[in-house]
């Protein structure tokens, strides 16, 4: 009875929390829904910056957490799995409603330091007669697949998020602890992405334009690219923990790689088969064919490396 008391307690706590957190990004929703209902389309000036993705990864996270007493009643065992499904549903959802329903007032001129947004709402016609040269090797040409980082970043948030939530009230319902390390883990990688996400919204970590970036923006980018693999990794970590060898370390260390691989791709496809460049010679520069550079392979390998680090702590009396 007390355990139940302290399930449901946590549960209220942790809404209001995440809906506190959440308040700005659903402002901006509900701000862009009220101009679109009065004027039926929304003035560049009066549109959020990065509205999208935002706004649903808040609505995703708000409703997983919503309902994670009901679903953890249902399924004991796939409870999080669901909430990984139903919660990537609602910001793809959300998402899509943003992008197709909401109707942007725009202008060909574009400025430097709002082009990676304006591509989530300017219509792809808008772009054959673009004029920002300053940004015509970083832009290409139009593909919606450019926000395939966008949506990896945001699935990472979500997934990771819940996995703290849904976890932790699993430990206060049932009170085994084997989890509680790893969670802290994860709520740690999950908060400090999320922060380094919010970091480069307002910053976009200090690029000018240029593919080959400051030594302070490409320190800042490969740790974003990193934690990005680490947060995914410790995700899978804490799903096989106490596992076999190959399950609580090797599967985790590869769900690393692969997540930062894919981000690398991602921004493969936003800048037009380019990559922003961290310095100059060797060790900078793509291998051949490769359009990764060694420092990419480094920054790959160590999402990789750290991640089966941290497994091999969370498992070391376990294995």
């Amino acid at each position: 009875m007390e355990n139940k008391k302290k399930y449901y307690l946590y549960d209220l706590l942790i809404l209001l929390l995440v809906v506190a957190a959440s308040a700005y990004p659903l402002y901006m929703g509900i701000k862009v829904r009220g101009v679109m209902a009065r004027d039926g389309a929304v003035p560049v000036e009066e549109y959020p910056k990065y509205i999208i993705p935002y706004t649903p990864i808040a609505v995703a996270v708000i409703i997983g957490t919503l309902l994670f007493p009901l679903i953890q009643k249902l399924s004991k065992k796939l409870d999080l799995l669901w909430a990984a499904v139903i919660g990537t549903a609602v910001f793809f959802a959300a998402e899509r409603y943003l992008e197709t329903k909401v109707l942007v007032q725009t202008v060909v001129e574009v400025p430097l330091e709002g082009w990676q947004m304006a591509l989530c709402y300017i219509p792809p016609k808008e772009y054959e007669t673009r004029t920002w040269e300053a940004v015509d090797v970083l832009l290409g040409g139009y593909s919606p697949a450019f926000k395939l980082h966008f949506y990896l970043i945001s699935v990472v948030i979500i997934v990771a998020l819940l996995n703290s939530i849904y976890g932790f009230a699993k430990i206060i319902r049932t009170g085994e602890n084997k989890r509680r390390k790893a969670l802290a883990m994860q709520t740690f990688t999950a908060l400090a992405f999320l922060g380094m996400c919010i970091w480069a919204c307002f910053t976009s970590f200090y690029r000018t334009g240029e593919i080959t970036v400051s030594p302070l923006s490409s320190v800042l980018m490969a740790v974003f690219f990193a934690l990005l693999g680490v947060t995914m990794g410790i995700f899978a970590g804490s799903l096989t923990l106490g596992k076999k060898r190959f399950l609580s370390v090797a599967v985790p260390t590869v769900t690393a790689v692969v997540a930062t691989v894919a981000m690398y791709i991602g921004e493969m496809i936003l800048l037009s088969g380019n990559l922003y460049r961290f310095g100059e010679g060797f060790f900078f520069e793509p291998l051949g064919v490769l359009v990764l550079a060694p420092i990419d392979i480094v920054i790959v390998i160590a999402a990789g490396a750290i991640t089966g680090i941290i497994c091999l702590i969370l498992n070391r009396k376990k294995l």
